[in-house]
């Protein structure tokens, strides 16, 4: 990731389950939560993380939404 989105940008889920990072962003994109998924899995092992970034701004929303649809 750019130095600059680190800025801006924090990661507020994790998974080791590539579809579910993609179910996470969808649902805040849904409503209006600006999503990246950044995978980090090795592909050869299928080890490592799915990371879904938003902007820091929406940080708090995000999580609760997160947890509000028990994801």
């Amino acid at each position: 990731m750019p130095n600059h989105m680190e800025d801006s940008w924090t990661k507020i889920y994790s998974t080791t389950k590539p579809y579910m990072g993609e179910i996470v962003k969808d649902v805040l994109q849904e409503q209006g939560i600006n999503a990246v998924v950044i995978n980090k899995q090795d592909s050869s092992y299928l080890f490592g993380e799915i990371e879904v970034y938003v902007l820091k701004s929406d940080a708090l929303r995000a999580v609760n939404l997160i947890k509000k649809n028990e994801l």
